[in-house]
């Protein structure tokens, strides 16, 4: 990796939050860094007691059109974009008396923020950043001689390389750091153009205000990232840095547990549920869905429905997991949960809009509507002799939203509201319903009076006859297969309701 260094001597700041900045600019004025800025920023760091340029200086134009013009002078960009090693650059650099940076801060103008505050349209377009953002790819165009900092979330950064490396760069730090712009700057855009393409697919929500890298991906060998705000849905109460899997286990949590009314608690793992209960109180929940699958609950990803109070913190006692997620948390229960420092303490502050998901494939993207579809027993058709009770149909309901969020072949199996066990990621479905099957055993529990919920149809009868020899009394499945009627007989010989949905739920 080359090694090409510069260091810092000349630095173009215009930030529109100020927040963070005062140690930069104390850092860089202690390394002697003459500083250019404009407007609003150049009157904060003179207010620190600190010098610096105005880009109308360089200029020889003041700030017009309402501060839409200020940057955009070769008086500027000249002394950013000109190459060091590019004989003709400097010899028109000098020419026209244009000195150069090494450095460039920019902090755009907020506009996904102005759009979610119900502005006008007026503020809102007066919001879409131009010199910024242009100073932004400018800079990281040239990033064979200029770092840029093109966020807030980049200051740490900068502050170690301006205390620990004296304000010397690598070349493979100014491009590290070329790249993040870019990728600011394409989030940018896409904001402002979901904005005038309001309504339409790509309109959706594919990158929030800034990008997050991620101390890896899946494995340590691979890097991650992660383009969102996540301070948007929750706030952080303590715990270690999150991760690319925690991030995704975050998100199934979120999913499933949005889909229950009553007090509801999940234990999940590798982003599928292991143990979610309904229960009159969120402490006896917990109980019930810990009971599920005690052994994967370790490491696992815990959400409810209703605040944690004293009684549940106590009950998850000392239990390791990953993430608690709930909407609040008693101060007495805080006091317990965080005497374990690395626990993530996440408090959901409202529902999370989910309207597509996205995976890359084969060079492109795969986008599609989020299964978003309510179990509604009334759209149920009773295809057997025998009808479901009232409590079989209510957990048909409670098993249906679990399945919908396992990985295929799936089957869930439950019984009062309460997962039993579930068969998740089998290359057939009775593989499915016999691993279902067992770990329900294995954790004592009597599958007689059980539901069962499949995420697709039965191919042939096999399913309904293992079913019937468990103790299984219903069946809830969308139907659709050839062989259906196999399955109906199955169930009318052996006494098992079965109801047909008309609904798939896969998820690969």
């Amino acid at each position: 990796m080359e090694k090409i260094e510069r260091k810092i001597k000349r630095a173009l700041v215009s930030v529109y939050h100020k927040e963070g900045l005062e140690e930069i600019i104390r850092a860089l004025h202690a390394l002697d860094v003459e500083l250019v800025s404009t407007g609003g920023t150049k009157d904060y760091i003179e207010s620190l007691g600190i010098p610096a340029t105005a880009v109308e200086d360089l200029t020889q134009y003041p700030s017009m059109l309402g501060g839409r013009v200020k940057t955009l002078h070769p008086g500027v960009f000249g002394g950013i974009l000109a190459r060091r090693e590019h004989e003709q650059d400097l010899k028109e650099v000098a020419e026209f008396n244009i000195r150069l940076f090494d450095l460039v801060i920019v902090d755009l103008y907020p506009f996904a923020d102005t759009v979610a505050s119900g502005a006008s349209q007026e503020d809102i377009i007066e919001k879409i950043d131009i010199g910024g953002i242009s100073l932004i790819r400018g800079a990281a165009k040239n990033f064979q001689d200029v770092l840029i900092i093109s966020s807030v979330h980049q200051y740490l950064s900068l502050l170690d390389i301006l205390r620990e490396q004296k304000g010397i760069t690598s070349l493979e730090e100014r491009k590290h750091f070329a790249k993040l712009a870019f990728a600011v700057s394409s989030g940018y855009d896409t904001d402002i153009f979901r904005y005038f393409d309001q309504g339409n697919l790509s309109a959706f929500r594919v990158a929030e205000d800034h990008l997050n890298v991620l101390r890896y991906g899946e494995n340590p060998h691979q890097k991650g990232y992660f383009f969102g705000n996540l301070e948007l849905y929750f706030d952080k109460l303590q715990g270690k840095e999150i991760s690319y899997n925690n991030l995704q286990d975050i998100a199934a949590a979120c999913d499933l547990i949005a889909e229950y009314k009553a007090p509801t608690f999940a234990v999940l793992k590798h982003n599928n549920p292991c143990g979610i209960a309904t229960r009159e109180t969120i402490q006896e929940a917990w109980v019930a869905a810990l009971a599920c699958d005690p052994e994967s609950a370790f490491g696992g990803i815990l959400v409810a429905n209703r605040p944690i109070d004293v009684a549940t913190a106590q009950s998850i006692g000392d239990l390791f997991f990953e993430v608690l997620i709930a909407p609040d948390y008693d101060s007495e229960a805080l006091a317990i949960l965080t005497q374990k420092t690395k626990r993530i303490l996440l408090l959901q502050k409202g529902k999370i809009p989910s309207n597509y998901s996205f995976k890359s494939a084969l060079g492109g993207v795969l986008v599609q509507e989020d299964d978003n579809y309510n179990e509604d027993p009334k759209a149920f058709e009773v295809v057997t002799q025998k009808s479901p009770s009232e409590d079989e149909v209510d957990d048909f309901v409670f098993a249906q939203k679990v399945v919908k969020h396992c990985k295929s072949n799936a089957i869930a199996l439950a019984k009062d509201s309460c997962l039993l066990a579930v068969g998740i990621g089998q290359t057939s479905r009775v593989s499915a319903l016999k691993q279902a099957i067992e770990k329900a055993r294995n954790f004592g529990f009597d599958l007689q009076g059980a539901v069962l919920a499949s995420d697709a149809f039965f191919p042939f009868d096999d399913c309904v006859a293992l079913a019937a020899e468990a103790g299984i009394t219903a069946i809830v499945q969308p139907g659709g297969s050839l062989r259906d009627k196999d399955s109906i007989k199955k169930a009318d010989e052996l006494g098992i309701a079965m109801v047909m949905t008309g609904v798939r739920h896969f998820k690969h």
